[in-house]
């Protein structure tokens, strides 16, 4: 369990971080897309503190993820792009960039909308790992774990974000 303590992440600073990366790669007419659920917190907030227009969208892999039929349709798994997708520049955001898989399903997802004119990523942390050529156009931090762990963002009743690290079976 040591192994488990010895990462110490601050997520509040994270997102400064992340906020200030997505100032950089954002303009005018980006329109932000958070992954349920720790991305479209991200995007949530992220909106508001740009003042940008508008809504954030929120985007789940539930119907194209490989491992459908295994994991089933969460609850809180549903799409919403309050804006029109073709031509659009769009900014994907996301709590934890691992193997990449859910980054494929997302896009598939994003495709069944529209064709969009841009799609980028930014993430709060990219853990490496990956299993497909994905990478983040911004991310926060790069940490290393091993595949036994995982790492979620959580968010409080407040709106203050913190992760969750959690020991595999």
């Amino acid at each position: 369990m040591s192994s488990l303590t010895a990462l110490v992440l601050d997520a509040e600073a994270l997102y400064q971080e992340l906020l200030r990366g997505v100032r950089m790669l954002a303009t005018g007419s980006t329109r932000l897309v958070g992954i349920t659920s720790g991305g479209a917190w991200l995007a949530q907030r992220l909106q508001k503190d740009l003042g940008l227009p508008g809504e954030a969208g929120t985007i789940s892999s539930a119907l194209h993820r490989d491992d459908f039929s295994s994991r089933g349709m969460a609850s809180a798994a549903a799409t919403s792009l309050p804006f029109e997708v073709d031509c659009a520049d769009i900014l994907v955001l996301d709590d934890v960039l691992y193997t990449g898989r859910t980054l494929r399903a997302i896009l598939n997802e994003l495709y069944d909308f529209g064709r969009p004119a841009q799609v980028r990523l930014a993430v709060l942390v990219d853990r490496g790992g990956r299993e497909l050529p994905v990478q983040a156009d911004f991310a926060a931090a790069r940490v290393s774990l091993p595949a036994s762990q995982s790492l979620a963002l959580a968010q409080d009743s407040a709106g203050a974000f913190s992760f969750r690290l959690k020991e595999s079976n």
